[in-house]
């Protein structure tokens, strides 16, 4: 498995709220995607972004980044070669993608993805 990109996903309560800070504020204007529970915001010069999350649409928890990796059965069968707890089963979702919720040995839990055709 190679990562091929890591998004910081910060818990808020309410995205057009938290918008006008990272959007505005910190310049990320371009919003790559809403789904109404998770929105992406990229600065379009420098590609830096962050996605904003309520509520995860079919998970139990929310992770506190998304991995996007290049062999993601891969990934899913190391982490359980390895007996890390899966929070949210190898899952291919509605809005174009198929990923899994892995908890960290730190107790955090990562979002590994990536997008299927």
């Amino acid at each position: 498995m190679r990562v091929t990109r890591i998004t910081a996903d910060l818990g808020v309560a309410d995205i057009a709220e938290a918008k006008g800070f990272y959007a505005g504020y910190l310049g990320l204007s371009t919003e790559e995607f809403h789904l109404g529970w998770v929105a992406r915001y990229t600065d379009p010069e420098t590609g830096a972004h962050v996605q904003l999350v309520t509520r995860d649409a079919t998970a139990a928890e929310n992770p506190v980044i998304s991995v996007h990796v290049d062999d993601l059965e891969g990934a899913y069968a190391e982490a359980q070669r390895l007996g890390y707890e899966i929070v949210h089963p190898l899952t291919t979702e509605a809005w174009g993608v198929r990923r899994f919720f892995v908890r960290a040995p730190d107790g955090n839990v990562v979002n590994v993805v990536a997008h299927h055709d």
